[in-house]
């Protein structure tokens, strides 16, 4: 999914302790907690779709790799007028689209034409360049789902684009207390003994984590990951931490385990992770680079390769099969995004 926001921030992934002027991080507890809020994102025009942010702020820019997370619905796609994204470009990611509710076809330059649904997994990776659409169907009325973005190592990150889709199974999950089995559907990577063949460029999970009421479940994880709980639905504490509906938690590497709790009513969550990227990245509107320099020339590409002239066939290619015109790059802020050393 685009980030249509008219007026993306600049986001420039540094050590904040390089700089003077940069605003205090709140960083995790002593148990490696910390607790990110998300804020309110209208997309597109007077009837914008509202999304739920919480990766990027301040607080936080990076969970591994992951680098992007919108959370959405459920919406009655006849007040809101559904998902209509028209051709828009990425580059340096992998968009994971993960659906709780309804369907959205997606359409890409490598080829691809694919339905999101439930519980199946669309990956695009960007690389050097992609652009694609994305709209609800005719016979959605309720939306209600995830995007995440994955940011790509620089050794991968110029790969040649490409589309997988993936139904992970569910998977049972020993538990105790009053319900029966939780269920994992792993998409990426490895958990509780389900592993996902789609690749990726670095080490991830991601998985979507089904409780019972009142039911707890301890998952192994890779004590080398960061990781993230996004609550969709339900009452959930991981760790003895209390998690409200929205949020996104995170905690820092060293964990072996993760001890996830049901209140009065079931849970469903993202369970995302990965080992930190140790990368400076520089993300603009649907730009992943490294430097101010290079986000400047993917928006130069796309303006006159795509808006200019969309017979041309450049670094992002052509999608066939959308009725309208591609979506223009927002201006640039007057400000130069530069790495500090």
């Amino acid at each position: 999914m685009s980030n249509l926001e008219v007026k993306p921030p600049e986001t420039e992934l540094v050590d904040p302790a390089e700089s003077e002027t940069t605003p205090p991080i709140v960083r995790p507890d002593a148990t490696g907690f910390e607790l990110l809020t998300p804020r309110d994102v209208p997309l597109g025009g007077p009837r914008a779709m509202e999304v739920r942010r919480t990766l990027p702020q301040r607080a936080r820019s990076l969970i591994g790799a992951w680098c992007f997370v919108d959370h959405y619905g459920p919406d009655a796609v006849a007040r809101t007028g559904g998902m209509v994204v028209p051709p828009h470009p990425h580059t340096g990611l992998q968009t994971v689209s993960w659906l709780f509710a309804g369907e959205v076809e997606h359409r890409d330059s490598s080829g691809a034409h694919a339905m999101v649904r439930p519980g199946e997994l669309n990956l695009m990776t960007a690389g050097r360049g992609i652009q694609h659409s994305e709209v609800s169907t005719t016979d959605t009325t309720t939306l209600h789902g995830a995007q995440l973005w994955v940011a790509l190592p620089d050794a991968t990150r110029h790969s040649e684009p490409h589309f997988e889709h993936y139904a992970p199974p569910a998977m049972e999950v020993r538990a105790t207390g009053a319900g029966d089995a939780a269920t994992v559907r792993v998409f990426l990577g490895s958990l509780a003994g389900s592993v996902s063949p789609v690749i990726t460029y670095s080490p991830l999970v991601g998985a979507q984590l089904d409780i019972p009421a009142e039911t707890s479940i301890t998952l192994d994880i890779d004590a080398g990951f960061e990781h993230g709980i996004l609550l969709d639905a339900g009452e959930l504490s991981a760790d003895g931490n209390d998690i409200p509906i929205g949020d996104l938690a995170y905690f820092s590497t060293g964990r072996t385990t993760l001890t996830l709790t049901a209140g009065a009513s079931a849970v469903r969550a993202l369970l995302i992770g990965g080992a930190p990227l140790g990368e400076r990245i520089v993300m603009w509107w649907n730009f992943i680079g490294r430097t101010h320099d290079e986000v400047v020339a993917y928006r130069s590409q796309w303006q006159s390769e795509v808006i200019g002239d969309a017979t041309r066939t450049g670094r992002f290619g052509h999608v066939d099969g959308y009725d309208g015109p591609a979506l223009p790059a927002p201006v640039l802020p007057n400000v130069r995004l530069r790495p500090r050393d």
